[in-house]
C-alpha cells in the first residue's frame, strides 16, 4: 500500500525499532487519520545500522511503500550510546527471520528529511517520537526557525513515577535526557506518554490471538515478535504480557480522546548519580511553575487494541 494521502494528520514518526517502534510503525501507517509522510531513526534500542534496517523491514512487511526512510543520529547530544538489546536482541528485532527490507535509506540525514516534509507541508506536522529524542533536538538546534511548522511533538518516554533502565527514568529519557530538555523547552506543543500509561497496554495471551487473528502477514509477523518480547519482559522485568509502549504515542494522536492527559509542568534531571534522566513531572503544580506539557494519564486499553487490530486489517 502506499501512504494516505487524505486528510489525515500530517505526521513524521522518529523511531528506534526495537519491538514496539515496529508496532508503532504498523499503527502510523494503517489508521486513517494519520497521513505518514516521513520516518526517521535514531540509535536507542540498538545502533543505529539495526534501527535503519529495522523500521525499512516493518514498512516492507505491511506493504508500505512511498514512504521514506532517513537515519539519523548514532548517539546522544554529549553522552555514549546505552542501547537495550536485553529486551530487544543483538539486532532489534529478536524471534523472527528478518526479510531483506526491499529499499533503500534515502539520501538525506533525518533532520534533513524531517526539514524537507515540514517546509513542504500545507499544515503543520506533527512529530511522534518513541526513541531518544535526539534527532529532533538537533533538527530544533540547526534550524530554530522551523519550529514553527511543527504542530505538536507527542513523545513516548518518562514516568511520573518508576523508571525501567533505573529506579527513577525511563529507558528513552535516560539515553539523551540533554535533548529531552532541549525539546521540551522549546515552546512547542509537546506531549509525554510515559510508562504510567504504557505499562497497562499488556500483551495478554488473549490479546496475541485477537491480533493473529486477522490473518495478515503483518499480524502474523507481529505475533512472532510478541513472542520473544514478551519472553524477554518476563524475564528481565517479571512482565511475562509485555507492555507495548510505542504504538500508544500515535493513538495519543490519530484518536486523541483515547489518551487522557492533563496540562503540568515537566523538568528533566540532568544530573544526578541515582537521578538522571529523570522526568520530574509536577501533576498538583507544588512547585508553582508554569505547565510546559501535556502528561498522558490514562489510556483506553480496548480502544487501543481494537486500532491496532483495524491497522493491521489495512495494511498487507
Amino acid at each position: 500500500m502506499t501512504p494516505s494521502t487524505s486528510s489525515g494528520i500530517p505526521v513524521i514518526l522518529d523511531c528506534d525499532p526495537g519491538h514496539d517502534d515496529v508496532f508503532a510503525l504498523w499503527l502510523a501507517a494503517g489508521h486513517p487519520a494519520i497521513d505518514l509522510r516521513a520516518v526517521t531513526t535514531v540509535g536507542g534500542n540498538v545502533a543505529l545500522e539495526h534501527t535503519s534496517r529495522n523500521a525499512r523491514v516493518a514498512l516492507a512487511v505491511a506493504g508500505v511503500t512511498g514512504v521514506p526512510v532517513a537515519a539519523g543520529a548514532a548517539g546522544p547530544l554529549s553522552r555514549d550510546l546505552q542501547t537495550a538489546e536485553w529486551i530487544h536482541g543483538e539486532n532489534g528485532l529478536g524471534g523472527p527471520v528478518l526479510p531483506d527490507p526491499g529499499f533503500a535509506l534515502d539520501r538525506r540525514s533525518a533532520t534533513e528529511l524531517m526539514a524537507d516534509v515540514l517546509t513542504a507541508a500545507v499544515d503543520p506536522v506533527t512529530i511522534i517520537a518513541t526513541g531518544p529524542i535526539t534527532n529532533v533536538a538537533i533538527l530544533l538546534r540547526q534550524r530554530p526557525a522551523i519550529a514553527a511548522r511543527i504542530g505538536e511533538i507527542v513523545w513516548m518516554g518518562g514516568s511520573t513515577g518508576r523508571g525501567n533502565a533505573t529506579p527513577y527514568a525511563e529507558f528513552n529519557a535516560l539515553v539523551d535526557p540533554e535533548a529531552l530538555a532541549l525539546v521540551v523547552g522549546s515552546g512547542i506543543r509537546f506531549t509525554m506518554v510515559g510508562l504510567d500509561v504504557t505499562h497497562t497496554a499488556l500483551v495478554t495471551a488473549d490479546v496475541r490471538k485477537r491480533l493473529a487473528a486477522v490473518g495478515t502477514r503483518t499480524a502474523l509477523f507481529g505475533d512472532e515478535l510478541m513472542e520473544f518480547f514478551c519472553r524477554t519482559n518476563g524475564e528481565v522485568f517479571g512482565l511475562p504480557d509485555g507492555p507495548l509502549h510505542d504504538p500508544v504515542a500515535v493513538l495519543a494522536v490519530a484518536e486523541p480522546d483515547a489518551v487522557t492527559r492533563i496540562h503540568a509542568r515537566l523538568d528533566v534531571e540532568l544530573t544526578g548519580a541515582e537521578t538522571l534522566g529523570a522526568t520530574s513531572v509536577d501533576l498538583d503544580g507544588m512547585l508553582g511553575r508554569e505547565p510546559n506539557a501535556w502528561i498522558a494519564t490514562r489510556l483506553d486499553v480496548d480502544r487501543f487494541w481494537a486500532s491496532l487490530a483495524e491497522a493491521f486489517a489495512r495494511l498487507r
